[in-house]
């Protein structure tokens, strides 16, 4: 008896449905195989310290660290096994970590080396702090010529320098001016807030005379470099914080090509660029 062949269209055969959903199912198994065969080490951290309350701390397994050398019998595996301490990096752990702050897909696991863009930024920030706190001092607005504020590859260079006609130290005195004093005051707490090591370098000009040859560009340059760092700590700057006071003379002058002008008579005080070698919030 003849088969009556269905209205609006050719008939599909039940075994090639069957045969497309078979399909179907191999090819979404072998996509979850080849996402579970790639996985991030960090993230399998993350959703394992989600369960440590549950079950415990999870220890790992290592291998005892063996040379091979040429020639040796190879193998698969070493015997000795040693065990390695969980390394703490979820948000479940005892160390706070901020740079893993999320979970699941979303956790944040790669490690990205912080850019060294922090530092010249803080240096910014302080120079335009200064140059504003010492433009709001009405009492050393007359001296701000004589303030020089640069950054450079050594760090923060701050120079105390005299002009032609205005000089920040009496002749002869190792003791600056009221106004130099006061211009120090304000400069210590903005270099306070900055975790970076302090350099005191005194300067004289050329051809300057003095009293006795006993006390010569030497002794007055090392001995007022010597002022401003105590002033400094007057004013709240921690002792641990000054790298080094130095008396130059007239050896370094900042006009080389005038060596008798009286701006080479300064106090340059440099902010260095390095990292203190503890972090200048430890205390003991």
């Amino acid at each position: 008896m003849a088969r009556k062949k269905k209205q609006g269209g050719s008939e599909i055969p039940e075994w090639l449905v069957t045969f497309s959903d078979l399909m179907s199912i191999l090819v979404a198994f072998f996509v979850l195989i080849v996402s579970f065969s790639i996985q991030d080490d960090e993230k399998l951290q993350v959703v394992a310290g989600s369960m440590k309350e549950a079950f415990g701390v999870i220890q790992t397994e290592a291998r005892a660290g063996i040379i091979e050398r040429d020639g040796n019998p190879q193998r698969d595996f070493v015997k000795s096994l040693t065990l390695d301490e969980q390394s703490s990096q979820t948000e479940f752990s005892d160390v706070d970590h901020n740079d893993r702050s999320k979970q699941g897909a979303e956790a944040n696991t790669h490690d990205i080396e912080k850019s060294e863009v922090e530092t010249p930024r803080q240096f910014a920030l302080a120079t335009t702090t200064l140059r504003q706190a010492w433009q709001e001092l009405p009492d050393i607005t007359f001296i701000a010529d004589n303030l020089l504020i640069e950054e450079t590859e050594e760090g923060l260079h701050i120079q105390i320098v005299d002009q032609e006609g205005r000089s920040m130290f009496p002749e002869w005195s190792k003791y600056p001016y009221e106004a130099t004093r006061q211009a120090i005051a304000v400069m210590t707490p903005i270099l306070k807030s900055l975790p970076n090591q302090i350099k005191v370098t005194g300067h004289t000009a050329a051809g300057a005379s003095y009293r006795t040859a006993a006390y010569g560009p030497w002794e007055l340059s090392s001995d007022r470099a010597n002022v401003v760092r105590r002033l400094m700590e007057e004013f709240g700057l921690p002792s641990e914080r000054i790298f080094s006071v130095v008396g130059k003379g007239d050896a370094d002058p900042l006009f080389p090509n005038d060596p008798y002008l009286s701006a080479n008579r300064r106090i340059s005080i440099l902010v260095m660029q390095e990292n203190p070698p503890v972090p200048i919030e430890l205390k003991p």
